[in-house]
């Protein structure tokens, strides 16, 4: 039977939208720690925070997925953490395999967004909420699999926050990232070259809330794991229908 969304709804929807574009319009402050300026952003949007993103953010399911198809069997009992997680939701995307790892870690920053974390989460005894720095945590154990999900073009110190995400993975460990990006002006032959119009209009678009887009993640990505799967694509982005950012989704294996 078709599904039919009532007056009422759509229009909670588009209202709830309106909230988080507002958000988006105004921009991400730029004084204050780092943690200050997510917990500024986002707090205000939190509990509006996944429904927007659902339309924005590409990817993540697909990432999840190969992620465990990489470890196979390994991954029951295993330690799985997401660095810069914010309310949890990609958790969801783990399916049956969130109850056979053996402890799932979701690190981030903004309390606002650990909040929902913490309240999404509160059942399942082997997912452990920390409000932390990516940049310097360390967890007890090493890590099987970690990954980043729309957060590494968020960290100022994303060169930092790779170099301890690899730290903390053990050897055969799988990386994932899933993130915007664009391309370099010359990019490597086997990645895909954008037009100067996309190099020159999505870091800036996105740079008013505080997303940084370039080359320079995914190429230091493929630098720090030789051996990796990429897949570049394009999205939709909400309210801009004719509009399509770059993506890409990186799977590595540490050495």
């Amino acid at each position: 039977m078709p599904v039919f969304t009532s007056p009422m709804s759509a229009l909670s929807k588009l209202r709830d939208d309106a909230r988080v574009l507002w958000h988006l319009m105004r921009g991400q402050r730029r004084h204050g720690t780092h943690a200050e300026r997510l917990q500024a952003f986002y707090g205000p949007q939190a509990d509006r925070y996944d429904a927007f993103r659902e339309r924005l953010l590409h990817g993540r399911a697909e990432l999840i997925a190969r992620l465990i198809a990489m470890l196979g069997a390994r991954h029951t009992g295993a330690t799985l953490i997401e660095l810069g997680g914010g309310t949890g939701r990609n958790l969801d995307f783990l399916g049956p395999a969130l109850t056979q790892f053996g402890r799932i870690e979701l690190v981030d920053l903004c309390p606002a967004l650990l909040e929902r974390a913490r309240a999404r989460w509160a059942a399942s005894p082997n997912v452990h909420i920390v409000e932390a720095d990516v940049v310097t945590y360390r967890p007890a154990m090493p890590a099987d699999a970690l990954y980043f999900s729309y957060a590494l073009t968020m960290i100022p110190d994303w060169r930092g926050a790779i170099d301890n995400a690899l730290a903390m993975l053990r050897p055969g460990g799988c990386f994932g990232v899933v993130d915007f990006y664009v391309s370099a002006a010359a990019p490597p032959a086997d990645q895909v070259r954008h037009g100067r119009i996309t190099r020159a209009f999505w870091p800036r678009w996105f740079a008013h809330d505080g997303v940084m887009l370039g080359p320079e993640r995914l190429a230091l990505l493929r630098e720090r794991l030789p051996r990796h799967e990429l897949i570049e694509r394009r999205a939709p982005v909400p309210y801009l229908p004719s509009l399509r950012v770059p993506y890409f989704l990186f799977l590595g294996i540490k050495d």
